[in-house]
């Protein structure tokens, strides 16, 4: 998807407006993907001094997005190469994530409740999860209807990690999005 489509398919500035970023945060964007839709906003959000963990399964994205950041002189931006249904696969250190993205990942799977178990791994207690997937009415572009899960279930698989609601929102027609906590 370009980053024009993304744009007007996905309200960004509601999600940042909805969980507000700041300076010096540490921030991961969890299965970024080769454009980094939210990795270079978030970026330059938290400034020099935070950390953006840009998190993906395929080094040729991590390169572009290595790339991308060094000619936009953005060395808060680390790449992680990491398969996130493997629990603590990530090499970053276990609850230190202020906030997390995990941004139309678990339609990706069929292990969703291992990417949100190794996601509130990386998330500190009191730590955030912006979860946004498809939903399940959108139109003809995107995932497979089959491969997309209901917010229901969504909701049950974040319980049994340790992520509880804050909040429900729709971040465009096309999505579902939770805020999420780590208890």
């Amino acid at each position: 998807m370009s980053e024009t489509t993304f744009r007007k398919t996905l309200d960004m500035d509601l999600v940042f407006e909805k969980l507000p970023v700041t300076e010096g945060q540490v921030v991961a964007e969890l299965g970024c993907g080769h454009l980094g839709h939210f990795v270079f906003p978030l970026a330059r959000l938290i400034g020099p001094s935070g950390t953006l963990y840009a998190v993906d399964i395929i080094p040729e994205i991590l390169d572009d997005i290595k790339k991308r950041a060094y000619v936009e002189n953005l060395p808060q931006i680390k790449t992680v190469w990491t398969n996130l249904e493997v629990f603590k696969g990530a090499s970053i250190k276990s609850g230190t994530v202020e906030t997390a993205f995990l941004i139309n990942v678990l339609n990706q799977s069929e292990k969703k409740l291992d990417i949100l178990r190794e996601t509130a791994r990386l998330l500190k207690v009191g730590g955030q999860l912006v979860l946004i997937d498809w939903k399940l009415d959108a139109p003809n572009f995107g995932p497979p209807v089959k491969n997309r899960l209901s917010p229901a279930i969504a909701s049950d698989l974040a319980a049994k990690s340790g992520l509880a609601i804050k909040e429900q929102f729709a971040a465009g027609d096309y999505y579902y999005s939770f805020i999420l906590k780590k208890l």
